[in-house]
């Protein structure tokens, strides 16, 4: 494994562990299951969802993904309706609510972010951040040549 690889592989598991989402969570003071958390952002980062596509996504079967939308309606933080082109499919999309918290989520992260780069200098958040676009573009362009 290469050193950019072993690299990224670190940071997004990091990024991705449980114990990650409950620190946001806790600083942010939102009302949220730590198993929900990576649900809630994956739906409100795509606005409207498919069910199945959201289960794939996330590697989770249909059911239990079906149980934790079930308790993020019932809080209120998003909704279910069929799609408006596909009657089969059933989509989920965050409330007004669910974007609130979202953008709490989001504040406290980038104070955590800013937390764990403290001791950076400006240039190296900079380059950091410039790379991690370029990647990102790169990422997308690869990922749509080769569907």
């Amino acid at each position: 494994m290469s050193d950019l690889q072993a690299a990224l592989t670190e940071a997004m598991e990091l990024m991705n562990k449980p114990r990650f989402h409950s620190i946001l969570i806790e600083r942010a003071g939102v009302d949220l299951d730590r198993a929900l958390f990576p649900l809630l952002m994956r739906i409100g980062a795509a606005e409207r969802i498919g069910v199945v596509e959201l289960a794939a996504q996330a590697n989770l079967n249909h059911s239990t993904i079906s149980r934790q939308l079930a308790k993020l309606e019932e809080r209120g933080l998003i909704t279910r309706a069929r799609s408006a082109t596909d009657q089969r499919v059933m989509e989920a999309s965050v409330t007004r609510a669910g974007r609130k918290v979202l953008a709490v989520l989001g504040e406290t992260r980038g104070r955590g972010l800013a937390e764990i780069t403290a001791d950076w200098s400006e240039r190296d958040v900079a380059t950091l951040t410039r790379l991690l676009v370029k990647l990102t573009t790169s990422i997308r362009a690869y990922t749509e040549t080769n569907a």
